[in-house]
């Protein structure tokens, strides 16, 4: 009998997915550098699903016509954003935004992992002020997560 149950039990986890099945989420902090506190700050999460699939075309030396979808099908109408501080005001670097900032960052970061998301991947970028004439310039961080699939 205990050999009857034990093949019964092998037999039903045979047939259940062993191989953990992940999703990632991106979430995106924009912050403004430009010179007097005139550009905008914030954290960005898309709350829309997008499959890339669905915009992507394969080029091939038989057929390359264009990838034919259009930008207003890919924009999200749907993320959250969360106000941050510029970098700059009319004085200068303030340094109390940039404290401000990392606050609310963590926040973000803290309420993700509650929700048992991981923080897999940190990767940044800046585009800074080219000189006298360019008045552009952000700070841009994107915090990749990942968990395994609900």
């Amino acid at each position: 009998m205990k050999k009857l149950v034990l093949a019964f039990t092998i037999a039903v986890f045979s047939f259940i997915e062993t191989s953990a099945q992940v999703e990632f989420k991106v979430v995106t902090s924009v912050e403004s550098i430009v010179p007097s506190g005139l550009g905008r700050s914030r954290i960005i999460s898309s709350v829309e699903e997008r499959d890339y699939k669905d915009f992507t075309s394969e080029q091939t030396e038989e057929d390359n016509t264009r990838n034919k979808s259009k930008r207003k099908d890919i924009r999200v109408k749907d993320f959250e954003e969360t106000k941050l501080l510029n970098f700059y005001n009319i004085a200068g670097i303030r340094f109390q935004n940039i404290a401000a900032n990392d606050a609310l960052i963590g926040s973000k970061l803290s309420s993700m992992v509650e929700e048992g998301w991981e923080l897999a991947f940190v990767t940044s970028a800046v585009e800074s002020d080219a000189g006298k004439d360019d008045n552009q310039g952000i700070f841009i961080t994107r915090y990749i997560f990942k968990r395994t699939k609900k």
